[in-house]
């Protein structure tokens, strides 16, 4: 089962840097999500491939009609919170506001329900396991926020389940579709989505893919956008960390898309047998 995803946003929101936090300093910057989202759409066009788009709330309220053409186009949507802010920063009655508003801009631009969700930065870490709870509260079943693996701003690597599973936390249960990985001399190697996949040479995403039962993808509009400015602030380390392999990153994709079958969420949500499906206590 290989599930393709997109977590849409700006070049610019780039997390734990403090020139690209907020919505104000965002307005500083171009705005190149038009022409990197023609790009996307081109591409599952040219394929034939479902995908689900989690959206900002930012990118909807700014740019409703991104959010329209997803939709028009037929592809499931999510919600990436309102503002692309840590979760772990936030309290839950914050994170809640965050989601809350997300969806209610998602749901009355597009007239569809949402009902999948996805962290910035995939943040939900084992110190917020709270945050399961607040998304059940506010009406979604089906999150993809565990990162199974130590991160810079995230991670969850106490979680070992590399499938869909059922998350079981405080009383409330989940349907969780985690960021899989190859086992790698016995450790997590993440290699599909974002700088991972943009780092790594496609010989080994395409050997990892093949032995994988489960992938599940994440990328960003920037991830294929060689045009976009550098943000000057960055550490050497974040830039290569998130500039690294972007020339090359489309048509990566594009052979990934053509040498394996792609559905979306909903997609894998209606083959999974979920009475049989492992329930991971949280």
């Amino acid at each position: 089962m290989n599930i393709l995803t997109f977590d849409i946003e700006e070049w610019f929101h780039i997390l734990d840097n403090d020139s690209t936090k907020t919505a104000a300093q965002w307005r500083r910057y171009e705005s190149r999500i038009h022409i990197n989202m023609e790009r996307i759409f081109k591409l599952l066009n040219d394929t034939g491939v479902k995908a689900t788009f989690f959206i900002l709330g930012w990118i909807a309220q700014e740019y409703p009609d991104v959010v329209r053409k997803i939709v028009d186009s037929g592809y499931e949507i999510g919600s990436h919170t309102q503002n692309h802010q840590l979760v772990y920063e936030q309290d839950s009655k914050t994170f809640s506001e965050e989601v809350e508003r997300s969806i209610k801009t998602l749901e009355d631009i597009s007239g569809k329900k949402v009902r999948c969700f996805r962290a910035p930065g995939f943040s939900i870490r084992e110190d917020n396991r709270w945050a399961f709870d607040v998304l059940v509260k506010e009406g979604i079943s089906m999150d993809s926020s565990v990162f199974p693996a130590p991160r810079a701003h995230g991670g969850f690597p106490s979680y070992t389940a590399n499938a869909p599973a059922y998350i079981k936390y405080d009383g409330i249960v989940l349907k969780e579709f985690p960021i899989s990985y190859a086992n790698v001399l016995g450790k997590p190697v993440i290699y599909s989505g974002g700088g991972y996949f943009r780092l790594f040479p496609y010989f080994f995403i395409k050997r990892w893919a093949k032995n994988a039962p489960y992938l599940m993808t994440y990328f960003h509009p920037r991830d294929f956008d060689a045009g976009q400015p550098m943000i000057g602030e960055l550490s050497l380390k974040r830039k290569f960390r998130s500039y690294v392999g972007i020339s090359g990153a489309y048509n990566k994709l594009k052979n990934l898309l053509n040498d394996f079958d792609f559905i979306d969420i909903d997609g894998a949500d209606k083959l999974i047998d979920w009475e049989k499906a492992d329930v991971v206590a949280v």
